[in-house]
């Protein structure tokens, strides 16, 4: 498992990009959707809700369990991807391309969040 030096990582096994223009992109690690198993359903937030750090925003379910979706830092969802919804496995196929989740405008950010390096010692 590679998980991109350039994303940040919570502890509930989400991925967070470099904000540009205060935007971040959010979706979940490799290592959570492998041990999902298939995803066959992905509820996101929508649009304009707010979102918090370490929160439930959103749930994946797959063939073996319903998981929560958390959410790394605190904003506003200013996208939410659909092409995730109509097709769940890109959560799967392309956890860190097109399996992205949402994208929030950033108001607050936990010091917590983990580098690659950390992340892979820590799912390990």
């Amino acid at each position: 498992m590679s998980n991109p030096q350039q994303l940040r990582y919570s502890k509930e096994h989400e991925w967070l990009s470099n904000a540009e223009n205060g935007v971040s992109t959010v979706g979940i690690t490799e290592h959570a959707a492998n041990a999902l198993g298939d995803v066959v359903y992905v509820q996101l937030p929508e649009v304009g809700d707010t979102v918090t750090a370490g929160e439930t925003c959103g749930e994946l379910e797959s063939t073996k369990s319903v998981s929560d979706l958390y959410s790394p830092v605190t904003g506003e969802v200013v996208e939410a991807n659909q092409d995730v919804v109509d097709d769940p496995s890109l959560v799967n196929s392309a956890p860190f391309e097109g399996g992205w989740l949402f994208k929030v405008k950033v108001t607050d950010e936990p010091g917590d969040l983990l580098s690659a390096d950390e992340y892979t010692d820590f799912a390990s």
